[in-house]
Order: C-alpha cells, then structure tokens, then sequence
C-alpha cells in the first residue's frame, strides 16, 4: 500500500458510506496484464456501474476495496465455500443488488502483484459465465422487451444459448462486422427442441437495432471496434452493455 492509502480510502468511505471504495493500482511486474490494468485505472465513474457485466469482474480490484463493517456485514459478508468460489464477485453483485454504489479514489494507492499460482486461476471460466449471464439477465434483461446481440461468433452464440427461454425469445438479432457471418444471414439454433429451429437473423452493426449487448473484447483490436460503436452516437448503460 501507499502510506496515503488508508487516509484517501477513509475520507472517501465518509462521504459514501454505502460505497465499495476502490482507488488505482500499479502492476508487478509492470508488464503483467496490460488491458485488464488500463481498464482498471480508466473506467469513468458511469461505467463503474454500466461495465460491471463484462469478463474482468468486480470495476474495483477486490483488493483495493475500502468500506465500513457495517455495510459489509449488511450485503453478507464473503461465501465461504471454498477454492473454485469467486467470492469477491459474488460479494460484489449482492453489494450491488442492495443498492451500493462504487466509487474510485483517482490515485495509485496499491501495487497489485501478480503471480501464476494466484488464487484467482482456480476458478473455473464456466463457474464465472454462469454468475455473470444470470446477474445480467436480473440486471438488464429482465427490463427490456428485446435486444441484439453484438457479436455472431462463439462469444455471441454462447449467450444467446445460456439465456432463460424467456429472455432468448427478446433476441431479434445477431450483428457483426464479419462478411461471412453476415452472408448466411442467419443463426440456427440448433439445441432447440421447437420445430422449426429459431433462426436468428445476422445483420451488418449499421443496420442493427439497438438495445445491445456486446459480446466484442475491448482494447484487442487497434480501436476499430471502439470506433464503429462510437460511430452510432449510443449511451452506455442505456443503449448497450459491455459483457465480454
């Protein structure tokens, strides 16, 4: 920790006592885990709260979290089920679910190291994907009578395949950027047992309708992505959601 950590962290946790308090970190080694390092330390405060669907967990660094005892012990403390549970993220959506807030102190007050034998890399990828969908169908889903999904590839098509049947019924389209993709048309979903098998419509994102959730990786490729959302004049956390 930086000695002003403690001090910084507290002051903060005053003013927002129902707040997960985090702050910005450095890397050791510098190199580790570029992306998910910038997008720790960049979020803006709205996505804080709009990009807590997405595959990096917790818009806060679990150990970077600052709050009171008494609102710990208000959302539920950790579950204590041992190696394999993701805890901070489970303490991190019931936190949410209650209504907390989450707030950064805009300062590097911790060195975060990373290591290959962390705790973190025994918690399995599937585990992660089940919490993840099922909050965002709670969060999100269950308030809008239709949506596309913003990727026709694997990502895109596991969702649509993990969804509720309720929820999978308000998808009225896949998009993409992938010529071939968009060529076929369409998605079959194979497992269904309805006869015919839905087929799921694959559009060009330019003739997309929105609301989306965007099953597409940020910062992987040199901002074409990032451009071509921005090129539709959206706002997060109104008109798409971040979850890869």
């Amino acid at each position: 920790m930086m000695p002003q950590r403690i001090q910084l962290q507290y002051e903060a946790a005053q003013r927002l006592p129902e707040s997960i308090i985090g702050c910005r970190v450095i890397r050791e080694p510098p190199n580790a885990t570029e992306r998910y390092t910038r997008w720790i330390n960049s979020l803006t405060p709205d996505q804080l709260l709009t990009q807590v669907f997405t595959s990096h967990g917790p818009t806060v660094v679990m150990p970077t979290w600052f709050c009171s005892k008494e609102w710990f012990c208000y959302v539920g403390q950790f579950v204590e089920d041992g190696q394999g549970t993701p805890e901070d993220l489970l303490f991190f959506y019931d936190h949410l679910r209650k209504g907390g807030g989450v707030h950064r102190v805009d300062e590097c007050l911790l060195q975060y190291r990373y290591h290959e034998h962390a705790t973190t890399h025994s918690i399995s990828e599937e585990t992660i994907w089940k919490k993840r969908v099922q909050f965002l169908e709670q969060r999100v889903l269950e308030h809008w009578p239709s949506f596309t999904i913003w990727n026709a590839g694997k990502q895109g098509r596991k969702l649509y395949r993990s969804l509720t049947p309720r929820n999978r019924a308000k998808v009225v389209g896949f998009c993409d950027v992938d010529a071939n993709k968009i060529a076929k048309g369409f998605y079959t979903f194979e497992e269904s047992e309805k006869r015919p098998k839905p087929r799921i419509p694959v559009r060009h994102f330019t003739e997309a309708k929105p609301p989306f959730i965007i099953c597409v990786k940020l910062d992987l490729t040199g901002g074409g992505f990032e451009d071509n959302l921005r090129s539709l004049n959206l706002t997060e956390g109104k008109d798409y959601y971040h979850f890869s």
